[in-house]
């Protein structure tokens, strides 16, 4: 029996009433991409606080309002390429991200975000080169580690997932996701015990952040969890 779950969420809440046999022998299905899209991203501008040096300088002042318009044009590509991503025109996101890392070389987010587009198109192993390219401008991108671990869950490549959960963790020890990614691929080469410690821990994290949707997703594989080690449980 498959789960046909939405790719959306980790866990939809139409999955909550899913035989226990059927939840974890396809718990691949429940292994998804992350696509939150960040629409209200803060940039650094440039800004010249000393006016007096700005008038005995003007060339300062040209710099900054080419910085400033260069900021301008980075975030109306993204906004732009976000915009279709979230209406699903996955060509239109992939040429306007194209557009962005191209313009701008060394923006970890645009290359992040084609990887999500091009994950989404099914083209994992190019989505896995774009991820890779965000981590070698941004050695400390977390979500891009557990981007390519989302890529090899899907392909039931837990070890190699695991790796990369890890990665992101090493980062950011608190990351929620990657606590509740990792604690699936566990459960899936059969570490319980650590996959329901991982759960619990993501549950509190979500807790503490006022993510109450993400709490009962968790929550909810945790029941499951909890149920599958232990038979005798109800």
């Amino acid at each position: 029996m498959k789960i046909s779950c939405s790719r959306e969420n980790i866990l939809p809440m139409n999955c909550k009433n899913l035989p226990k046999s059927a939840f974890f022998q396809t718990t691949s299905y429940l292994i998804l991409s992350i696509w939150a899209v960040t629409n209200t991203l803060q940039f650094a501008r440039a800004e010249v606080s000393d006016l007096n040096i700005t008038k005995q300088h003007p060339q300062i002042q040209l710099l900054a309002q080419f910085s400033d318009n260069q900021d301008q044009e980075r975030s109306q590509l993204r906004q732009t390429a976000n915009t279709l991503l979230n209406q699903g025109d996955l060509t239109g996101a992939e040429e306007n991200f194209r557009k962005l890392i191209k313009k701008f070389p060394e923006d970890s987010f645009g290359y992040y975000q084609l990887g999500n587009v091009l994950f989404r198109q099914g083209k994992k192993e190019d989505a896995i080169k774009e991820y890779h390219k965000a981590i070698q401008k941004n050695s400390k991108y977390a979500v891009a580690y557990n981007a390519i671990a989302q890529v090899y869950a899907s392909q039931q490549q837990w070890s190699e997932a695991i790796v990369e959960y890890n990665k992101a963790l090493k980062i950011n020890p608190n990351y929620g996701d990657a606590l509740s990614n990792i604690a699936i691929a566990l459960w899936n080469q059969g570490n319980h015990k650590e996959a329901i410690a991982y759960a619990e821990k993501a549950v509190n994290i979500f807790k503490a952040q006022n993510r109450p949707d993400r709490v009962g997703q968790i929550e909810q594989i945790l029941r499951q969890m909890k149920t599958g080690d232990d038979p005798t449980l109800s």
